[in-house]
């Protein structure tokens, strides 16, 4: 027995199946490397986060999300009563701060890029655009008509494009520019019915715009060109727009909170509002990550013509047939600009998203831009075409 095991036929099983055993640990090792490098690195988390929620995904989750969180805002302006609109975008950003908290203590929140690839200032910047953004809107709704409201929002879409290209050199080109106009005119025939003025309500309007425009921009151009994730984004911005709406709060609220009926139910609908909220900022993070600024305005006045063909045609509400031929209008143009961005789509890369091209591909790439540029590209952001 002792002879068969020395012999040599055996000895090379023996050591066959010690080499294969090396070789799946070493497999398991390296399986368990990466995986650590896909979710603890920001490199890996956004490569996670654009195979999970591409940009039809994000820009469906975002639309769903955003129309159940109308039906819940007006639950608790309407019913409860709730008259504090800066407190409520408080609470909203506290439970998306605490939720966030739980799944960094889980290890489940994307790893953040290193402190040199984003300077400060602009996380700074757009912690405080997002409190000025959040917060008027909801103070513009509270005073002002859903005509004047619905104006200031289609006033965004020009304040992107030159907030764009005042930032990072970026052109509309002229048929996108003309479906855009074709959106714009056909919110405003659809929804602006009911142009009623108020001075500071106006103020609050026009103030909105330009934070509104700004904040978009950021959101999607940290993402796309810095490697930032919606959630490790959101995490290091939040506590900034909370420092701020706090701020805002004894400006803008009006005084009673204290003497505001807090039972089980009406703070119960106000927490449910707030984790729509949560969810409301992660999507409209997700959809500025995977498209553009101006895409997610496209989609949100889409949601406000589906909205308003959604009463006609479900609940015979009668808005007149000119809300819906407007309505009608601007989904042809939302439809050419969909037609337009798909188009460009392919062939449109990111600076700091060519990590994720396939290494011999890379490689020509560098190689033709390089006999062809030279090194004439000294700086992350250039002039591009949207």
């Amino acid at each position: 027995m002792f002879n068969f095991l020395l012999s040599k036929d055996v000895r090379k099983i023996l050591k066959r199946k010690d080499s294969d055993a090396g070789e799946k640990g070493r497999a398991l090792e390296e399986l368990r490397g990466s995986l650590f490098n896909e979710f603890r690195s920001s490199e890996g988390a956004k490569r996670q986060q654009q195979r999970t929620c591409g940009p039809a995904a994000a820009l469906f989750f975002n639309f769903l999300v955003a129309v159940g969180i109308i039906f819940m805002n007006k639950v608790v302006l309407q019913t409860v009563k709730f008259k504090f609109p800066i407190l409520l975008s408080l609470i909203h950003y506290v439970v998306s701060w605490l939720l966030m908290a739980v799944l960094n203590v889980f290890f489940l929140l994307p790893a953040s890029p290193s402190s040199k690839s984003t300077q400060l200032s602009a996380l700074f910047t757009l912690g405080f655009v997002m409190a000025l953004s959040t917060g008027l809107s909801n103070v513009s709704l509270k005073y002002n008509s859903i005509g004047f409201y619905q104006m200031a929002k289609i006033a965004v879409t020009p304040s992107i494009v030159m907030a764009e290209f005042a930032l990072y050199k970026k052109k509309v080109s002229w048929p996108k520019a003309l479906a855009l106009t074709v959106v714009s005119i056909g919110v405003a025939v659809a929804t602006v019915t009911d142009l009623q003025f108020h001075l500071f309500g106006a103020c609050v309007a026009l103030a909105w715009i330009v934070p509104s425009a700004i904040n978009k921009v950021l959101w999607s151009t940290l993402q796309q060109q810095e490697n930032w994730t919606a959630l490790a984004l959101m995490w290091k911005t939040t506590p900034i727009t909370l420092l701020f709406l706090a701020a805002m709060l004894p400006c803008l609220d009006p005084p009673g909170v204290l003497s505001f009926d807090w039972n089980f139910s009406n703070t119960s609908v106000i927490l449910a509002s707030a984790i729509l909220g949560f969810l409301l900022q992660w999507s409209g993070a997700l959809a500025l990550g995977a498209t553009s600024a101006i895409s997610h305005v496209v989609l949100g006045q889409f949601k406000t013509c589906f909205i308003l063909l959604g009463n006609y045609y479900i609940f015979g509400s009668n808005p007149g047939i000119t809300s819906i031929c407007g309505a009608f209008t601007a989904i042809i143009g939302m439809s050419v600009y969909t037609y337009l961005n798909l188009k460009q789509q392919p062939n449109k890369i990111f600076p700091r998203q060519a990590f994720l091209l396939p290494k011999s591909k890379l490689s020509k790439e560098n190689g033709s831009s390089h006999k062809e540029n030279g090194n004439s590209h000294n700086g992350h952001y250039s002039a591009e075409s949207v």
